[in-house]
């Protein structure tokens, strides 16, 4: 995910500030790795050098000067064609669940396989309800519900490849032996 596009797509509504742009990152993108400022004002930076984003004013509120960026047109164009183009799927599966699996069944035997997946169904049946409570918490914002839809999706995922592994287990087993 390219910081570049997503402070592009915070910009297009209206000019911001880079500490308004940080809030809007962290504040829009609840589930996101927070943005230090240092990455927001460099990537301005490379924005404004680029023809992407330039100065739209200056404002003195009671402290030091602050400038409000834009999109100009020609980064209005690159988002664009950015949310155009669809995300390929990840080309390589990077899990730690799956590792944990493998490696369970090289170091225990299978019924220790079976704990270290029981034992992770727990912890993903936690965290599912946690976000549950958060979607259904009065006065709980769209964006904080969205995050929590997807990391739901993801764990109900997880979980049910927990269920094949553990169906599987003992055909791992074999395999990871030869």
């Amino acid at each position: 995910m390219s910081n570049s596009h997503i402070l592009l797509g915070l910009l297009a509504p209206h000019p911001l500030h880079g500490y308004e742009l940080k809030r809007a990152h962290d504040t829009r993108l609840p589930s996101a790795r927070p943005l230090a400022f240092g990455q927001v004002y460099a990537t301005l930076n490379r924005l404004v050098r680029d023809g992407l984003a330039c100065a739209a004013g200056h404002d003195r509120a009671g402290g030091p000067d602050r400038t409000a960026y834009e999109v100009t047109d020609d980064g209005r164009q690159l988002l664009l064609d950015w949310l155009g183009t669809p995300e390929p799927p990840a080309p390589h599966l990077s899990s730690v669940l799956l590792a944990k699996t493998v490696v369970a069944l090289l170091v225990a035997d299978e019924a220790g396989a079976r704990r270290h997946l029981s034992g992770q169904r727990a912890a993903h049946l936690a965290r599912m309800r946690e976000l549950t409570a958060l979607k259904t918490t009065p006065g709980a914002a769209v964006a904080d519900v969205l995050a929590a839809d997807l990391a739901i999706a993801h764990l109900d995922a997880d979980l049910r490849w927990m269920q094949t592994a553990t169906d599987r287990v003992a055909d791992l087993r074999l395999e990871v032996h030869r």
